[in-house]
């Protein structure tokens, strides 16, 4: 039996075809060319809001709502506010690090919240309000560090800050009727 009688199946290079290492070689120049996608995720009050900040980002592929920092698998809504779950309110992003970097993402989160408030965002009260980083990878944690203390440093905010810095666990999507919640109504923002 001779090298040609294999069936080209891409793996197979070795096949004796010229399609099949074309077939190879395309596939491996296909995973090169496949953008690099990471996550992150943060807490900062009511997850609608910041649903609609980062989704607007160039190189933020896309934004999920959910539930992050707790103990109990799959929580409801109902749940995470029965402050029972040790849930916060936070945001899942998938981001494109060619085209957004993780610096930025956080410069953003530090800009768009009140980080020295304890369990809190504005009217709303409760742990799942609370401001949190999920980090990701070791450099992601890195890097969360090095903006908060440079936050610290700034001399921004009187109060200490009270941002959580921990290691990203399971995070759960919250309800559908939560997802994308102010662009469904045509809104950009949760405040008059």
């Amino acid at each position: 039996m001779s090298l040609t009688h294999f069936r080209c199946r891409g793996l197979r290079w070795f096949c004796g075809h010229t399609g099949c290492v074309r077939n190879v070689f395309q596939k491996s120049m296909n995973k090169q060319k496949e953008p690099k996608k990471e996550k992150a995720t943060f807490a900062m009050g009511c997850f609608w809001q910041p649903d609609v900040v980062f989704s607007n980002l160039p190189g933020v592929e896309g934004v999920v709502v959910g539930y992050a920092g707790g103990h109990r698998e799959n929580p409801t809504y109902e749940e995470v506010c029965s402050h029972t779950t040790g849930h916060a309110e936070a945001v899942e992003i998938t981001f494109d690090p060619e085209k957004i970097s993780y610096q930025e993402l956080l410069r953003v989160f530090w800009e768009n919240h009140d980080p020295t408030q304890v369990n809190r965002q504005g009217p709303d009260v409760g742990d799942q309000y609370r401001s949190a980083i999920f980090y990701h990878t070791q450099e992601q944690e890195a890097e969360a560090l090095g903006s908060k203390e440079a936050i610290k440093k700034s001399g921004k905010y009187q109060k200490p800050i009270a941002t959580e810095i921990t290691q990203a666990g399971v995070f759960y999507p919250a309800e559908e009727y939560h997802q994308k919640f102010l662009q469904k109504r045509g809104l950009a923002t949760c405040h008059i």
